[in-house]
């Protein structure tokens, strides 16, 4: 998983991640948005999940974020319909839309995004 930090012209953190992982930077993005209040309260439940069975879930505006203690996915939240309200022969593309990675990974990537976000203005 492969991950860039760029600030856009207004100074806010842009997040790009390579394929398969799109969804990951595109919640950092949208949901985030620099704000680091929001990575303490992710870090919070991601350890209270450590070698236990137990989930937790934060619904966004555009995505969602779902953890155990092994696995982290990020969903977008326009996924939410049915195989039906799509045309027959037609399939729609999910690619940067859905995002899985291991926790560690997951806490390693809000490290770096803190860092980048707090020293590199």
């Amino acid at each position: 998983m492969d991950y860039e930090f760029r600030r856009d012209l207004t100074g806010q953190v842009v997040v790009i991640f390579s394929m398969g992982h799109e969804a990951l930077g595109h919640w950092l993005n949208e949901e985030i948005k620099g704000d680091l209040s929001l990575l303490d309260e992710i870090e919070t439940a991601a350890e209270t999940l450590k070698g236990n069975e137990n989930q937790w879930s934060r619904v966004g505006h555009e995505y969602t974020l779902w953890m155990d203690g092994e696995e982290v996915m990020v969903r977008a939240n326009q996924l939410d319909f049915s195989g039906d309200e799509i045309e027959e022969g037609m399939s729609y593309y999910d690619e940067e839309s859905l995002s899985l990675c291991g926790l560690e990974d997951f806490l390693q990537v809000l490290t770096a995004y803190r860092r980048f976000s707090l020293y590199n203005n």
